[in-house]
């Protein structure tokens, strides 16, 4: 009987290591792509970095000077996006997992929520073309950019957000609403606090995927050449992720310009990484001061 129980013991641990070691390759070799794209980027883009490619914009046909204007404007883009998305993304949250009524429709929701979630961006970017370019009449500019890359993003904030709240202990309502505090003043001071790191996570997402996309402000706001900084929301701007599109196949230069497209590239995977450290150093603070 013995016998029995320790082999059974000894075969259920060897399917353990046998998952395990599955589990470490999948990620070693997820890192190992990561770290070679991020190589070759580094290795054919390094060369094209200097002070004047981060602070003059383009010249002659776009196959000299610098890139300054689609930094910018990819900054705008996507703190404007994030500037949408995050209240309502947020609020949306706070109604679903605190106030609504679980039921048929709540359900319903959710799943229009997670479909949003897989619709492609270039889906958004026609949207985006149809009803705030054209309906509102807002044109291509940062407004109706950050707009769509705001809906773009909101269904990953909504989800993060509302995940964060539930992980946020039943009890700790329960206390605040027994010493006389109400509804809403038990969510603003005792739930959202609690829930922000997870929903800073969500914002982290958003904010990677919001400065990438290139369908959406293709359609809405960006511009193939603009030496100039925008003045106004209603400005349209260039954006790296279509300035490295346009270099690399709508160019007159295309070949001359290679150098150029991997600085563009390396520039655009440093702002990314540069936003999200500050938000997950944010995040990493919160989790800090947590007392559960």
């Amino acid at each position: 009987m013995n016998l029995t129980s320790d082999n059974s013991i000894t075969w259920r641990y060897a399917k353990q290591q046998v998952f395990f070691n599955i589990v470490r390759l999948a990620a070693l070799l997820i890192s190992a792509a990561l770290g070679g794209l991020l190589l070759f980027i580094i290795a054919s883009g390094i060369q094209a970095i200097s002070w004047d490619f981060i602070t003059l914009p383009p010249r002659d046909s776009m196959t000299k000077g610098g890139i300054m204007p689609a930094i910018v404007g990819t900054f705008y883009l996507t703190l404007g996006a994030i500037a949408i998305a995050l209240p309502l993304g947020v609020a949306s949250a706070i109604y679903l997992s605190e106030y609504a009524r679980q039921g048929t429709i709540v359900r319903i929701i959710r799943i229009g929520v997670n479909c949003l979630a897989g619709v492609p961006s270039v889906v958004f970017g026609l949207f985006g073309l149809g009803f705030f370019v054209v309906y509102l009449k807002f044109g291509s500019s940062i407004l109706s950019g950050a707009l769509t890359l705001g809906i773009l993003i909101l269904p990953t904030i909504i989800g993060a957000s509302e995940e964060a709240l539930k992980a946020v202990p039943q009890t700790f309502r329960e206390a605040s609403l027994a010493l006389g505090v109400s509804k809403w003043g038990t969510i603003l001071r005792i739930v959202l606090p609690n829930a922000l790191p997870g929903i800073l996570t969500g914002s982290i997402l958003g904010i990677g995927r919001a400065a990438g996309e290139t369908a959406p402000i293709m359609f809405t706001a960006a511009a193939f050449f603009t030496a100039k900084l925008p003045e106004s929301i209603f400005d349209e701007v260039m954006a790296l992720p279509y300035h490295v599109y346009v270099l690399a196949t709508a160019g007159t230069h295309i070949e001359e310009t290679r150098s150029i497209q991997y600085g563009t590239v390396l520039v655009l995977v440093a702002l990314v990484l540069g936003i999200d450290l500050i938000a997950i150093a944010i995040r990493s603070a919160m989790r800090k001061r947590k007392k559960w």
